[in-house]
């Protein structure tokens, strides 16, 4: 009879255990960045700022009394090998959502898979085709390069400048801001002189900048990430050309000044606000968010948090926002993605729709020069 006893109690304590163990499972949240290769610029401060903020979210209890498992894949910035990790992360970690990829190219060809396997993608990733028109399981938290553009046009109006040379990269992201740039042109009074493109892998430019020096234009701007941008800015100093340069959103980040060099100085860009969040007024909505990101990620990382890795840290925390009101399957956490009105990220105060998963306005961008090494905001 004892063992009997012995044995149900035992029996009790083992239910007990597997049902807290089961309630305690930790909320697996997938990965694709591209932490090594040409694109590690914008995967490794990604995955940093995931990995950071999700540390510090377990620290303090989980959400909801779970903890988040992040389950991050480096993609090398190679489009094949991300739609094979995303596959990886559905089918073998049982993820219920996907932040990333790094590039507009890996994240064009890793929609399918999400759309097909009905799990939230959240894109760190700039190109405005992500999202428009919109895909039901597909989100971004990087600012649209239609905003980018727009950004830089509305300044060329504002300073009368009618005629630019664009130089874009022959890429996703490229093509993308190729098409805005495009697009929006006769809306600005801005006539387009020389249109030019480049390959990721290129070295020289001059050839493209010598047939822009010929145009006469009286701005030039160049589209895409590093390094090509920075061999832009190198070759336009070598020929000695005084023709206003601005880049992409693409190149928003320390890196480009280190890539640059002297020649980086004067470029104008458009960019998300937390390059100058402490010269921000503090009736800025996002300061407090921007200033917190800053410092942690110093903190961890003895370097500065930038553009890019603030838009991991925007999805981790879109996503938290989202299992905090009750949503911890895919299909919730997608429901609840959508719902998201007027969170205050690193990259923006977003407003999701049905209508819209991109979730930033024109506000997300400003507009700064390097000056001395450094950036400032144009007045």
């Amino acid at each position: 009879m004892k063992v009997k006893v012995l044995s149900y109690v035992a029996a009790i304590i083992t239910i007990l255990f597997s049902t807290s163990v089961f309630a305690a499972a930790p909320i697996k949240i997938g990965a694709l960045f591209a932490v090594t290769g040409p694109a590690a610029f914008l995967g490794e401060p990604e995955r940093n700022s995931a990995k950071m903020v999700i540390d510090e979210i377990n620290k303090a209890g989980g959400v909801k009394g779970r903890k988040l498992e992040l389950v991050a894949y480096d993609t090398t910035g190679d489009a094949t090998k991300a739609v094979q990790l995303a596959t990886k992360l559905i089918k073998d970690d049982k993820v219920v959502a996907i932040i990333g990829p790094s590039t507009t190219g890996e994240t064009m060809a890793v929609i399918p898979v999400a759309e097909k396997e009905q799990i939230p993608l959240i894109s760190c990733s700039a190109g405005s085709k992500i999202t428009d028109p919109v895909k039901k399981w597909v989100f971004k938290t990087a600012q649209n390069d239609a905003l980018a553009v727009g950004k830089i046009y509305e300044y060329l109006q504002k300073t009368k400048q009618t005629t630019v040379s664009i130089l874009t990269v022959s890429d996703g992201f490229g093509a993308s801001g190729r098409e805005q740039l495009k697009s929006q042109a006769a809306r600005y009074g801005i006539t387009i002189v020389s249109d030019d493109t480049y390959g990721p892998k290129d070295t020289d430019m001059t050839a493209q900048l010598t047939k822009i020096r010929g145009s006469h234009s009286q701005a030039i701007i160049c589209w895409g990430t590093n390094p090509g941008p920075a061999v832009v800015a190198k070759n336009a100093r070598q020929l000695g050309i005084k023709t206003p340069l601005f880049m992409s959103h693409g190149v928003s980040s320390k890196k480009f000044i280190e890539l640059a060099g002297e020649a980086a100085e004067g470029v104008r860009l458009p960019s998300g606000k937390v390059l100058v969040c402490d010269v921000l007024p503090n009736s800025e909505s996002q300061k407090k968010s921007l200033m917190l990101f800053v410092k942690d990620y110093q903190k961890h990382y003895k370097s500065e948090g930038d553009h890019f890795g603030g838009h991991a840290w925007d999805a981790v925390m879109l996503l938290k926002n989202a299992i905090e009101h009750g949503a911890d399957t895919p299909a919730a956490i997608r429901d609840q993605l959508e719902k998201t009105k007027n969170f205050c990220g690193i990259g923006g105060t977003f407003t999701y729709s049905p209508q819209d998963h991109a979730g930033l306005g024109k506000d997300a961008f400003v507009l700064v020069e390097i000056k001395n090494k450094d950036w400032v905001i144009v007045k």
